[in-house]
């Protein structure tokens, strides 16, 4: 699953880098006090994806709880599944939260089918429910198309925030509109092409804010298996991960302070 960046991280190609911002104002702001000795501990993380497998080594015991969307016609309801995961995507996003904040709480929201594909209700259902239910980061390395899903996300994303939830979107993997990735409200994430955890950029040029880590990644996988992968799916849980020990260092940080906090330590860009 390999290959080239995806089409929205071009902003973060090294010969692009130049143009970012550390955004001086924000200088004081080091990692040392941003993360502090935070792990994560404290936090809950949702993964709305293809379901996480609960038993895999790199999840390390950390999922509480796993539900699934189910769709009868244009009803939607929520229901308790098993901890595992239809295609194996959600259980490397998982993956890459726990190595990151290895204390923090995983919830499993299953929206996504054996294809890796899904509706934007039960999308849209299953983010409902991880808002409702105390998560406090969402990561979201998915999105939706649909125009006519447009209003539902944008409140979706809106009540996120005035729930303290932070939401974590990766971009499309091709520069076309998706959503909720594009709203101001939530943190959006493409992939760069420096393969290391550690550096993350920001983009003072939206639509995308911050690249992370995302260019042939070693990721868990289904039946406890890994795999190496590239994409914008597997940059977004590197900044869920960094966004869930921020909120345990600073446990009354708000959504946006968390965003400047990620912006204030974001790496430089040369």
């Amino acid at each position: 699953m390999s290959g080239p960046l995806p089409a929205w991280s071009e902003p973060f190609a090294a010969d692009h880098r130049a143009t970012l911002d550390r955004t001086a104002p924000f200088a004081a702001v080091d990692r040392g006090w941003a993360f502090g000795a935070g792990d994560g501990a404290g936090v809950v993380v949702a993964v709305v994806d293809s379901g996480v497998e609960g038993g895999h080594p790199a999840v390390g015991g950390a999922l509480r709880e796993s539900v699934r969307v189910e769709l009868d016609g244009d009803d939607a309801v929520i229901i308790a599944d098993d901890p595992t995961d239809a295609v194996g995507h959600g259980t490397a996003c998982a993956g890459i939260v726990h190595a990151l904040a290895p204390a923090a709480t995983l919830l499993s929201v299953r929206v996504l089918g054996t294809d890796n594909r899904g509706k934007g209700l039960a999308f849209a259902t299953g983010l409902d429910w991880a808002i409702n239910n105390g998560a406090s980061v969402i990561n979201l390395s998915l999105s939706s198309r649909s125009e006519s899903m447009y209003a539902t996300f944008h409140d979706l994303a809106d009540r996120a925030y005035f729930a303290n939830a932070l939401l974590v979107c990766a971009a499309n993997n091709v520069a076309v509109a998706s959503y909720p990735s594009l709203f101001a409200a939530v943190v959006s994430v493409a992939a760069h092409d420096v393969r290391d955890p550690d550096i993350w950029f920001y983009n003072p040029h939206p639509p995308v804010e911050f690249g992370a880590y995302g260019l042939d990644v070693d990721v868990a996988w289904k039946d406890g298996g890994r795999i190496v992968a590239t994409g914008n799916s597997f940059a977004a849980p590197h900044i869920a991960g960094l966004a869930a020990r921020i909120r345990a260092a600073h446990p009354g940080a708000s959504p946006f302070e968390i965003k400047t906090i990620l912006a204030a330590t974001a790496s430089p860009p040369a």
